[in-house]
């Protein structure tokens, strides 16, 4: 028996990498389609910049990397040269830098300078990728790695792009061409208490149509949710990672919303559907924590993956700094997924009560705790107005 060593995605299904990655570019079409009508060439000229950036440096990495041998520098410019170079490279070279490239422009607002694209794009094609070798070798996510590296190290440049009015959003809420209450998840992230404003400002058909500012590929709910339904038929994506993160998101959430509504009255179903649709929660769950390559092999791996992301996006939102952290939440499981592979080695493929058990008890763990923090912060209205009468 002769063993051969390979590199992940491990495909147990009838399915092709190839034909899994076009099924991913085809749903994020309408996407993309949906962001170029909203904003213009504003959005338009950040979804080129990051293709041809992710496209040109997979193009040298793989150049140099499987240089022919014997073969000069020079000779790169003639055509002979430039056949034997075009020789090394497949459909995974073309088809891998796009999808990154799609996912990290769509997670940045139209009108992001073009330096800032690129340089995100570069670090996320080479930090995230192209380090850790050919295809399949990577650990992380390298749009989550281009965005997160773009959001520290830019973050002012962001926010001014992302609340920019575009053609789409409502003429009430734009003031001197800006958006008057930020986007929907900034408008409460140091004052939960003020939910019910922010639904007034943006509704929850808002979120699903798109109707709202902030990166071009999150605010339209709707699409995303066609997509996923699209890549769960084809099955060119695991949804146990999906509806790990969005169940591990949405329990943790659901806990908030009933402890807003035991402080100041808060509709918990609306709270629930506004946080899971407004942000990049949607986005990521369906077209970054399903990454193959960076996902865990087995079952239960992938689900408490999702899982895992889910509450990190949670911890970010409600008690962390940031009012996003989708990408985030992605690049921290990333980190885990080994460790899930080494734990389900010798293990029966599939699902035990324990793991389920012990996986319930960390979602009701990190719901205790935020409850907790969100209770602390948030001010009974009866304990505001008695302050507000005593001050007069």
């Amino acid at each position: 028996m002769i063993f051969k060593r390979e590199t992940s995605p491990f495909i147990r299904k009838n399915v092709s990498v190839k034909r899994m990655m076009l099924d991913v570019i085809i749903a994020l079409v309408p996407i993309v389609l949906f962001a170029s009508i909203q904003n213009g060439w504003k959005g338009i000229y950040v979804i080129l910049t990051a293709v041809i950036t992710m496209l040109l440096a997979e193009f040298v990495a793989v150049a140099l990397m499987k240089w022919p041998e014997g073969m000069l520098r020079r000779e790169i410019f003639t055509k002979e040269g430039f056949k034997k170079i075009v020789s090394n490279f497949n459909i995974n070279n073309i088809f891998c830098p796009i999808i990154s490239a799609l996912i990290f422009s769509l997670l940045l607002p139209a009108a992001t300078p073009v330096y800032v694209v690129i340089v995100g794009s570069l670090v996320g094609i080479i930090f995230g990728k192209l380090v850790f070798g050919p295809y399949g070798g990577n650990i992380f996510n390298p749009a989550a790695v281009g965005f997160v590296f773009v959001l520290i190290c830019f973050s002012s440049q962001l926010d001014a792009a992302r609340i920019t009015a575009t053609g789409v959003i409502r003429p009430d809420l734009i003031e001197d061409g800006v958006i008057a209450g930020g986007t929907p998840l900034g408008q409460i992230k140091d004052n939960l208490g003020n939910f019910g404003e922010a639904l007034g400002t943006y509704s929850i058909k808002d979120l699903l149509l798109g109707n709202i500012p902030g990166a071009m590929g999150e605010v339209c709910s709707l699409l995303i949710i066609i997509a996923f339904i699209y890549l769960a038929i084809r099955r060119a994506i695991d949804v146990r990672a999906t509806i790990g993160m969005i169940l591990g998101f949405g329990l943790v959430t659901l806990s908030v919303g009933i402890t807003l509504y035991c402080i100041n009255g808060t509709n918990v179903l609306d709270f629930l559907l506004y946080e899971i649709l407004a942000g990049g929660l949607l986005f990521g769950a369906v077209f970054m924590i399903t990454d193959p390559v960076t996902s865990p092999v087995t079952k239960f791996g992938r689900l408490f993956f999702g899982v895992f992301a889910g509450l990190m996006v949670a911890l970010i939102r409600f008690i962390g700094g940031y009012p996003e952290g989708t990408a985030f939440a992605i690049l921290f499981a990333n980190m885990i997924a080994s460790a899930l592979d080494y734990f389900m080695q010798g293990k029966k493929n599939s699902y035990s009560w324990i793991q389920l058990g012990v996986t319930f008890v960390v979602i009701v763990c990190i719901s205790l705790i935020v409850c907790y923090t969100v209770a602390g912060r948030t001010p009974m209205p009866e304990v505001t107005t008695y302050i507000g009468g005593l001050l007069k």
